[in-house]
């Protein structure tokens, strides 16, 4: 079904479920986006999945569809349902993070990798820094870790790499990246990644389902897929982030669509969220400001994407000023101040291979949520103080 039949077809359909923040906006202008969730049900495409989306005060509208598992009576998908976010974790955990150490006068964004991992002293990569790391830049490329020391054998592969890659000559996505940023935490704020996003990130704003390591006995985690198609729950599927004991900077982070929608409110509202403040609004603004690379044709925030391969979640008409990125399971969000909206979206993906159309269910969703649900800021902030925009 293409998505000008689907556009057609909703206006025949009636939303199946629906769980919306108010009353304020009319249901039947959203089903479409059920419509959407459906047919990625019906062709196989992903198990089930939720969609959230809102703006600065939280929640305007929410979908889910299908259930944890195939047999009969299985949980169905909710608000509440825990899912592995993949490369969310990235600017979920690891960006704000290295973000709020700045903020703490911990670190700068031109500190050289050396001044963290002295390992890496008089090799041909002395001279990568964190904005490098952050931006993707670093002109370092992934490496499969072993079980055995899998850190100390990530640091000694990547100083021998031969690429002929200088630190900012290009743009390659690598989670290499962002594993060496999550022990950097470690190494700056002398804690561990997760209690550091745990105390800094989460706790102001109420965020108490996400974390690393989820609980065994947790009600709702949803399963991903891994070797042979085996769903398995609670364990995060990427190989490296297991085999770094499920905490890393690139990997690992588990949430529902409730406590992302406070993180991203917290965006929205420029660091606040719920009488509570992870940053100030100045962090927030150089955080998701854009960086150029590849002579312009890739821009990035720290962390964020903002235009680049993987931008699919961008949809057709999010602004120029809009940021997110993608998560391999079948994650993604989506955020923009200039239309005081964001767009999350988290699956169980079943079908890996098809990547065109998953990106394609990623662009549609978003599409539809911004000509159904975005509010210029400036508007949104006069009706709040009951003024006439």
């Amino acid at each position: 079904m293409t998505f000008t039949t689907i556009i057609i077809t909703v206006l025949m359909l009636l939303p199946t479920t629906l769980w919306a923040a108010d009353d304020l906006m009319d249901a039947g202008r959203a089903v479409s986006i059920d419509v959407l969730l459906e047919n990625a049900v019906r062709r196989g495409l992903i198990s089930g999945g939720v969609v959230a989306i809102g703006n600065h005060a939280g929640q305007l509208y929410g979908t889910s569809q299908g259930s944890l598992y195939p047999e009969a009576g299985s949980q169905l998908f909710s608000e509440r349902t825990l899912f592995d976010t993949a490369s969310l974790t990235k600017v979920i955990a690891t960006a704000p993070a290295i973000m709020k150490l700045l903020e703490q006068g911990k670190i700068s964004l031109l500190d050289p990798l050396t001044r963290w991992f002295p390992e890496f002293e008089d090799t041909d990569r002395d001279e990568i820094t964190i904005l490098n790391l952050l931006t993707h830049t670093s002109g370092l490329d992934d490496i499969e870790l072993p079980t055995d020391d899998p850190l100390r054998s990530l640091i000694e592969k990547a100083i021998v790499q031969n690429n002929g890659a200088l630190p900012g000559s290009r743009f390659r996505y690598a989670d290499i990246n962002f594993i060496l940023l999550g022990e950097l935490v470690k190494r700056a704020a002398r804690m561990p990644l997760d209690k550091f996003c745990a105390e800094y990130i989460y706790a102001p704003i109420g965020m108490a389902e996400t974390g690393f390591l989820p609980q065994s006995d947790h009600s709702a985690i949803a399963p991903t897929t891994g070797l042979n198609k085996v769903l398995r729950a609670g364990v995060v599927q990427d190989m490296n982030a297991r085999r770094l004991g499920g905490v890393s900077g690139h990997a690992g982070l588990f949430s529902t669509a409730s406590d992302l929608n406070r993180y991203a409110a917290m965006i929205l509202n420029r660091g606040k969220y719920s009488g509570g403040e992870v940053f100030t609004e100045r962090v927030i603004a150089q955080m998701t400001s854009p960086y150029f690379s590849s002579n312009g044709k890739i821009i990035r925030g720290l962390g964020w994407d903002i235009h680049s391969p993987f931008s699919s979640p961008r949809g057709s008409y999010f602004s120029d000023m809009s940021f997110g990125h993608t998560g391999y399971s079948g994650s993604s969000i989506w955020i923009d101040p200039e239309q005081d909206l964001y767009v999350i979206l988290l699956t169980v993906r079943l079908d890996y291979a098809n990547i065109r159309q998953f990106n394609q269910l990623r662009s549609d969703i978003s599409t539809l949520a911004v000509s159904i649900f975005s509010t210029p800021r400036i508007d949104a902030e006069l009706i709040n103080e009951g003024k006439n925009p």
